[in-house]
Formats: structure tokens, sequence, C-alpha cells
């Protein structure tokens, strides 16, 4: 019985912490002044709390409807400026990328040549290519 008391008042103590904290930082009130809200979660224990946290806290904006759109693409002004002059700028550069991706190869002035890879000739060593000759010239 002794810890259920222990809970209870641990409970109450923290009730009453979070809701004048609460009381104290909020911007704005609903359905009494600030001051009898605070005389409220003093004076009475669990009750004044949980009575401020149901009706005396300012509504959320999060339950609020909101004006905005909820998402970028059903906001006007941001399609808008996606529509930008910037925007027309990049696009015509990519294309003209992709235009100079797609053409051959060709020269162009002041651009490095690029050669074709020779296939590289099979190395032989310097020994046997000797002993070779060698046995090449003994022979009738």
């Amino acid at each position: 019985m002794v810890r259920l008391f222990i809970f209870a008042a641990a409970v109450a103590l923290v009730l009453l912490i979070l809701a004048l904290i609460s009381s104290l930082s909020a911007e704005r009130v609903r359905n009494m002044p600030r001051f009898a809200w605070i005389l409220l979660i003093l004076l009475i224990p669990i009750a004044g709390p949980i009575a401020w946290f149901l009706t005396g806290r300012p509504v959320s904006r999060a339950h609020r409807p909101s004006r905005r759109p909820a998402s970028p693409d059903d906001d006007p002004e941001f399609l808008r400026s996606m529509d930008s002059a910037q925007s027309r700028r990049d696009r015509e550069l990519l294309d003209h990328w992709e235009r100079e991706m797609r053409r051959p190869e060709e020269h162009q002035p002041g651009e490095p040549r690029h050669e074709e890879p020779r296939p590289e000739e099979p190395r032989r060593d310097k020994r046997r290519s000797e002993e070779t000759r060698d046995e090449q010239q003994d022979r009738p």
C-alpha cells in the first residue's frame, strides 16, 4: 500500500511540474486567466493539472487546419518558382550537353586528341630471340 501511495505522489508531482511549465510558457491560455490556472494547478493536486491539460492549454497548431498546401506540388507559388529563368537555363544547358554526347566524337579545337589505343605487340624475351636467331643461323 505504501508503494502505491509513493507511486501516486510521484505521478501527482510530475503532473504538477509539467502543468506549471506548460501554463507558464504558453503564449495564450483558454477559459480562464493564467493566474487562475496557476492557482488551480497548485491548490488542487491531481485534478488541477488534468483540467489544465484538457481545457486550459491552447490548441496546438497541428490540430488547426493549415492554410498552406500540404505538399509542394499543390503550392502555386512553388510551381511558379520551378519555372524560373534559372531552371530554363539549366534545362537548356542540359539539352546542350545531351546533344554533345549524342554527336560522334570530333576533334574540337583546344581539346586534346584522343587516339585509338594500339594493340600491344607480344613482348619477347631478349634471350629467347637471340637463341632463335642463333638456331636459325646454325641450320643449313
